[in-house]
């Protein structure tokens, strides 16, 4: 269930600027330099649809990518950066808080969280604000390769029994590597069950 065609529509500073069509929005957000460029490329097939870059927080603005005519990819700020002024970050944040409350066509939020290391607090946070504004969100653990094959599922599964501290259930995951090219087959397919 690959994706056939992909193309970047735009990038906008508000919601109210964002594409009016109503088509579904599944949106891309997670801590700085989790890997979120590269998951987009990786699930779209493209080396460089998404600009992948070594410096956290490039990503700055809401980036549209409009798949097979009939759904966006939405490549939203990362959060947790602090080498920005307080400006910028206090604009990120009313933008990606105005766009999570009122968009209409937005379906779900995929909210990406590095395999890799313990459970941070700031993906605490951002995961109890979409839970208390009723969000619909998954979780997308990335750079699985990252782990030694028989340490993988021991990690994935700390990382969830930390965030049952907070929660009685959690919403589905995923577990993805743009390196040993997992994950993507079943993302696909969440949401073409959901369009």
């Amino acid at each position: 269930m690959d994706i056939q065609e992909v193309h970047y529509v735009g990038s906008f500073e508000r919601e109210g600027q964002c594409p009016k069509d109503g088509l579904p929005e599944y949106a891309f957000i997670g801590r700085s330099n989790v890997g979120k460029s590269s998951l987009i490329n990786y699930l779209c097939d493209r080396k460089d649809l998404a600009r992948v870059s070594k410096t956290p927080g490039k990503t700055t603005m809401m980036n549209y990518f409009k798949v097979d005519n009939s759904w966006y990819i939405v490549d939203l700020p990362g959060y947790g950066y602090a080498r920005r002024s307080k400006k910028q970050r206090a604009k990120w944040e009313q933008m990606l808080e105005r766009y999570l409350l009122v968009r209409s066509s937005l379906h779900c939020v995929f909210l990406l969280v590095d395999s890799r290391i313990d459970h941070q607090k700031v993906d605490r946070e951002f995961m109890s604000w979409l839970g208390e504004r009723r969000i619909p969100f998954v979780i997308v653990f990335t750079k699985i390769d990252g782990i030694k094959p028989a340490k993988r599922e021991e990690k994935v599964e700390a990382i969830r029994q930390d965030m049952l501290e907070n929660w009685t259930e959690l919403p589905q995951h995923f577990v993805t590597s743009t390196v040993l090219k997992e994950g993507k087959e079943e993302i696909l397919a969440f949401v073409r069950s959901h369009i």
